[in-house]
């Protein structure tokens, strides 16, 4: 096969490629953005550093929430690590048809963002301000990359919340299995 170009394989199964990332636990943070109209908020699972220097963040939001449009248009957000004890968060911020993340953060500690205008959540791990600098299309995501603005706060302890086979969880105790098959990973188990 030539170089650069990329086989054609059979169709991967919806559910089975869906099992197959369940089972990569990643963190839970909670995005805000404040547009003309309102202050608006999404949970999101994917979420990670891209750069060190400069700081980069990646964020992916998928096209068919009703936010796609406003990270479209905003490219000042906030975005919030949620730690263990912030499970009934995630959950506000991802049901469909949620209010104003105003009213979802009413009887919550949280402040609004002095660079990016976005409500930064207090108690979680670590929150930061950011400015998207790229979006890029996916499949049928986007993803923002952001230059962080500000880290506005980082817990010195703390355990997170994780998102793990769709469900929100604090840890993730592997099932019992055989013998470890060798992987060709140099670090033992």
């Amino acid at each position: 096969m030539a170089r650069g170009t990329v086989a054609v394989m059979a169709e991967v199964p919806v559910e089975l490629f869906k099992a197959a990332l369940g089972r990569f636990a990643s963190g839970v943070t909670v995005l805000t953005v404040r547009d003309d109209l309102d202050d608006h908020g999404i949970t999101v699972t994917a979420f990670a550093s891209a750069s060190l220097q400069p700081p980069l963040v990646l964020a992916s939001v998928a096209a068919s929430s009703y936010l796609h449009e406003v990270f479209l248009r905003q490219d000042l957000w906030a975005a919030t690590i949620l730690a263990a004890g912030q499970r009934s968060l995630a959950t506000r911020f991802s049901e469909v048809g949620r209010p104003s993340a105003r009213l979802l953060l009413a009887d919550l500690p949280h402040r609004r963002g002095s660079l990016s205008d976005g409500l930064i959540i207090e108690g979680g791990l670590a929150a930061m301000e950011c400015r998207t600098e790229q979006r890029v299309e996916v499949g049928d995501h986007t993803l923002l990359v952001a230059s962080v603005l500000d880290v506005t706060y980082v817990a010195e302890r703390g355990a997170p919340l994780l998102h793990y086979t769709g469900r929100y969880t604090t840890s993730v105790t592997p099932p019992a299995s055989g013998p470890r098959r060798h992987t060709g990973d140099p670090w033992p188990a």
